[in-house]
């Protein structure tokens, strides 16, 4: 996925920018001054910049000048010049300045986009360096103190996140095979091929997984769960442990929404995965369930260091502080996503995932946070893997 730098210090027309080309299928990140601008175009190496005249700290101009010097004649970035004047002259210094092409505002999203294709076109992407690397085959799993608490919403962005805003290759995994609710959340049929598919074949491939994939408009690849629950007892854990052992090849990241029960299915993922999330709300119920999930971890020899606990709805009132459920558990959360339903509701009715269809949500920006989170603590492992986006702070919730 291409990333878009985009210069500009108005923040209406930054976010209109951010939707348009959001919805276009690019990863955005913004600057609103010069100086930023130049940090983020070395950092961020993006495949094109959208950079207005009119900025503070340094103009357009100036900043078109520099870093066409710094290149050197290397690895030529596609610039457009967005300005509200219509002379002439302006669009001839832009051009001097090393701009490829000139928008005077206001301008038809359609055009916007074609230019920005021409160009991609002809002097293809920043982020095909960065797509060499090999993956950084991470597995990420999402457990569910019980049922209810947002395991699955939350396991569901956070892939979306990863793949929109940290521009990593993500595939999720509905390991919840009786009754998993992804086609539901993400508004996909029962005709949708699922991990029921892979059983019969002798041996699993990465031909084999493409053919099987299914993929969402926000790019992640999904490999879904069976569409009855008697199909998912052809998945044993020997198929699922070879399956995903082929998708950590493949991907950055294999986020796995896992099932709550801890049977030998549940305990090969969780034995597996990098990093463990438990997800719980601050309720006796919860508390007590994640007690006696840690306790069985610890019994089986399990490394605490993998283990996360998530705290969501964190502000809602249950009668049991964050301090409490803290202090009944003898560790903090590592993650704490506070409540806010309706945009978390009507996510999950509409099959459209907050992270996608609102990424400016607070929701979706804590949903960013405990992406970068994850991010940071994999991502420099892989020689000349992208950077992360830079944080964007909020407050929002799962359900």
């Amino acid at each position: 996925m291409t990333r878009i730098l985009v210069v500009d210090d108005e923040a209406n027309v930054q976010r209109l920018l951010q939707y348009t080309l959001k919805q276009a299928g690019y990863t955005v990140v913004v600057a609103g001054d010069g100086q930023e601008a130049l940090k983020l175009w070395q950092s961020e190496q993006p495949g094109l910049i959208l950079l207005d005249v009119s900025l503070p700290k340094l103009d357009g101009y100036g900043v078109a000048e520099r870093i066409r010097n710094d290149e050197g004649g290397r690895n030529h970035v596609p610039i457009i010049m967005l300005t509200s004047e219509k002379e002439v002259e302006q669009k001839v210094r832009g051009l001097r300045a090393g701009a490829d092409d000139y928008l005077v505002k206001p301008f038809h999203q359609a055009e916007l986009l074609a230019r920005m294709k021409g160009l991609l076109s002809r002097f293809g992407s920043a982020d095909a360096a960065s797509r060499a690397r090999p993956p950084l085959g991470k597995m990420i799993a999402f457990y569910g103190a019980k049922g209810g608490v947002g395991a699955t919403t939350i396991s569901i962005n956070t892939a979306i996140a990863l793949r929109t805003e940290l521009d990593r290759k993500v595939v999720l995994v509905d390991a919840v095979l009786q009754f998993g609710d992804h086609r539901v959340f993400l508004d996909l049929g029962n005709d949708r091929k699922s991990i029921t598919d892979l059983t019969t074949a002798p041996q699993v491939d990465a031909d084999l997984l493409k053919n099987v994939l299914v993929k969402h408009d926000s790019g992640v690849d999904l490999l879904l769960a069976p569409t009855s629950p008697e199909e998912a007892d052809l998945v044993n854990p020997e198929n699922l442990a070879a399956t995903l052992a082929m998708l950590r090849t493949m991907y950055d990241y294999v986020i796995v929404d896992v099932d709550k029960r801890l049977g030998d299915l549940t305990l090969s993922i969780l034995d597996h995965a990098d990093e463990v999330h438990i997800v719980m709300t601050a309720d006796l119920s919860c508390l007590k369930n994640v007690r006696l999930v840690l306790e069985a971890l610890r019994r089986i020899g399990f490394d605490p260091k993998r283990l996360k606990l998530a705290l969501n709805r964190s502000n809602a009132f249950t009668g049991i502080s964050v301090g409490a459920a803290e202090s009944a558990l003898k560790r903090e959360f590592e993650t704490k996503i506070t409540n806010e339903y309706r945009v978390a509701i009507s996510a999950q009715n509409t099959g459209s995932p907050f992270a996608y269809s609102k990424p400016d949500a607070p929701l979706s920006q804590e949903i960013v946070e405990l992406a970068q989170a994850i991010d940071a603590v994999f991502a420099p492992q892989a020689a000349g893997a992208a950077p992360g986006a830079p944080a964007r702070l909020g407050a929002g919730a799962a359900r």
